[in-house]
């Protein structure tokens, strides 16, 4: 049989016994391991601590103020209650009537924002068919994924408007 490296890695972190365990003020078990390995990933809690172990995981790396203020822009206008689809965000974000943002910084908050955009276009069915205009399937349709619209993709329009029409 074969001990890798990742084995006694793994059996090292899970006995506790990774670099850094003593730093919490626990006590190491007496049998140590035989081979010499260095873990990088730290453990929850150290043996036999219930202290979090001296060493941690590299924090997340920190949002420009431009960026926190774009996500935050971005996850304000997608809880509102309006429904956005992914191109009417960035265009709410980056228009000069609107947020104003560059169209670099939009874009990143596009990718780092969590969003189910089909939860989006339901919304906005549901929107339209609360204004009392009177919409069928296929005007709904149109209107959720049309560029003077919503702008949402074929397929999300379809699904919104399915879903807003079933409910109601």
């Amino acid at each position: 049989m074969r001990i890798t490296r990742k084995a006694v890695a793994a059996a090292v972190i899970a006995a506790g016994l990774f670099a850094g365990a003593a730093a919490c003020g626990g006590s190491t078990p007496s049998a140590q391991p035989t081979a010499r390995v260095q873990a990088t990933t730290p453990v929850a809690k150290c043996w036999p601590c219930t202290s979090a172990p001296a060493t941690t995981s590299p924090a997340a790396p920190k949002l420009t103020t431009a960026q926190q203020q774009v996500l935050e822009a971005a996850e304000s206008y997608l809880t509102d209650g309006q429904g956005f689809s992914r191109a009417g965000l960035m265009d709410q974000l980056t228009s000069s009537y609107g947020e104003g943002f560059s169209r670099r910084l939009a874009v990143w908050a596009l990718a780092h924002v969590r969003v189910n955009w089909n939860q989006q276009a339901v919304i906005s069915a549901k929107g339209y068919l609360r204004s009392g205009q009177g919409f069928s399937y296929n005007g709904l349709v149109s209107q959720l994924e049309s560029p003077y619209g919503e702008q949402f993709t074929p397929a999300q329009a379809r699904y919104g408007a399915r879903v807003a029409l079933q409910r109601g």
